[in-house]
């Protein structure tokens, strides 16, 4: 990743002040190591006309998968390959928001021991950065960095020069320049919006982050135009984060109308006195919908397969219309939990005889599972890889053929609104892969198509209007009469 930043000066005002704000001398070249890679700063021209000071990080791709524990969207092998085959080590992202905070870090915060009075000059300023992606094109760049007195210049890049026809990258070149600028807002300004226009961050949003686009922010933010969408997108969506920030925002906004302090405005608010409803978890609501489902089936004798430490099964026993549920699980450590959340050793003689656990594997086929209403996977395919899917298909859907199998996995398009979810991790850290509505719904319909069943998809959870619900469920249901009628 490459960014300058050139001044112009005069014999009086030299360009080489810029040396003494970046606290950088323009006749060394220095290095400064960083967690993801190498950061070094250099001047490739310093005269007293003009001073370009540089800034070039290397990121060290494979360091920064094993920070993040080498997972990323889903593990299939394509998916593993873009851990290291990507735009990280060339394109603007916020590893060089990162990196511009640590490296000049004084210079943001608008401090120079030496000459106490250059941060508040404003000078010419002309910043390039030779390839920032852009999730919105040159038309948002203009809108975010214009409002800020910036003449911008955001030249698309070509997917392929030799393919003009093959349209252009989500990618710009881009130019800022501006007469009445101190170099601390330049950087805090870029600070900010480097990681708003990429619309991602390489690590975990925490609620620090609120304050540091308070702070970068200060000055700027609480009446730029495109504030809400600056917000949402540095605090990656994470609606709680978004709220408190604008609510602060907010307040910052009426402390300078009535010319007073922010600490004056809040304290006139009087505290939230009712407390909040507590929303369902999406566990809970989860069994509920497979209860539901389960009922309106008719099915009285039921398979939990995969079930865990026994959550389901629990709930399924409160209800007398299953007459018999079973629990079946690979893992003998999750069905001794779940013995003892059922207190199998303490049940009365009757609730005991409806309820079963035993070990096995959904990849071969098992004659136990023959012969039952129904047969839930609730949360159990995406923990396989996908070469093994089809075993598990046969000796559920071939094999064993239940009148009703229900199946519930992640809606891989939800996870931009989990706010404790990194950007592009997976729910869960032994998930294999997690699917987007499309991509279920196909694979269902293959599923049921092959075995004889027709297959319905319900959401589970809240259905975001713009990416669907976090949990989504099929039912199939068994269409031929003969093998119905057998089961």
């Amino acid at each position: 990743m490459f960014l300058t930043i050139t001044t112009t000066g005069t014999p009086e005002r030299p360009a080489t002040d810029l040396g003494f704000l970046l606290h950088k001398h323009p006749e060394k070249a220095q290095t400064f190591s960083t967690s993801y890679g190498t950061a070094h700063v250099l001047y490739p021209e310093a005269t007293a006309e003009r001073c370009t000071a540089a800034l070039l990080l290397e990121v060290d791709a494979v360091a920064l998968v094993r920070r993040g524990k080498g997972k990323g969207r889903g593990g299939a092998p394509d998916a593993a390959l873009a851990q290291y085959v990507n735009d990280r080590p060339y394109a603007a992202s916020s590893l060089l928001a990162v990196a511009l905070s640590n490296v000049f870090s004084s210079a943001m915060k608008g401090v120079c021991n030496a000459r106490p009075e250059l941060p508040a000059v404003p000078r010419p300023l002309r910043v390039e950065v030779p390839a920032l992606p852009a999730r919105g094109g040159p038309g948002l760049v203009r809108r975010l960095f214009e409002p800020l007195g910036w003449t911008v210049t955001a030249e698309p890049v070509p997917l392929d020069t030799e393919f003009p026809q093959w349209g252009d990258s989500r990618y710009v070149r881009l130019e800022l320049e501006s007469t009445d600028r101190t170099l601390a807002e330049a950087l805090r300004h870029l600070y900010v919006l480097l990681p708003v226009l990429d619309d991602a961050k390489h690590y975990w949003v925490a609620p620090d982050e609120v304050d540091k686009l308070l702070r970068a922010g200060e000055g700027w933010l609480p009446g730029h135009p495109e504030q809400k969408l600056i917000t949402s997108r540095y605090l990656s969506r994470r609606w709680s984060l978004t709220r408190a920030a604008t609510e602060r925002l907010e307040l910052v906004r009426l402390a300078e109308t009535d010319d007073s302090e922010v600490e004056e405005i809040d304290n006139a608010v009087e505290a939230e006195t009712e407390m909040e409803e507590r929303p369902t978890p999406l566990a809970v609501q989860r069994r509920e919908a497979i209860t539901e489902a389960l009922k309106a089936s008719g099915a009285a004798r039921v398979l939990d397969l995969g079930c865990g430490q026994g959550q389901l099964v629990q709930t399924l026993l409160k209800d007398p219309a299953f007459t018999e549920i079973v629990g079946v699980d690979v893992s003998m450590r999750a069905l001794t939990i779940a013995s003892r959340r059922l207190k199998l050793d303490r049940m009365g003689e009757r609730q005991a005889a409806r309820v079963k656990l035993f070990q096995g594997s959904l990849a071969y086929t098992d004659r136990r599972i023959k012969g039952y209403d129904a047969a839930v996977l609730s949360e159990v395919i995406e923990h396989l890889d996908l070469p093994r899917l089809p075993a598990l298909e046969y000796a559920v859907f071939g094999s064993a053929r239940p009148r009703t199998v229900l199946v519930t996995t992640p809606n891989v398009e939800y996870n931009v609104r989990w706010e404790s979810l990194p950007a592009g991790h997976v729910r869960h850290r032994d998930h294999r892969f997690e699917w987007t509505r499309a991509e279920f719904r196909s694979w269902a319909e293959a599923v049921a198509e092959r075995h004889g069943y027709t297959a319905e998809f319900t959401p589970v959870g809240p259905d975001d209007p713009e990416v669907g619900p976090p949990t989504q469920m099929a039912v199939f249901t068994l269409t031929t009469p003969k093998e119905a009628k057998a089961a």
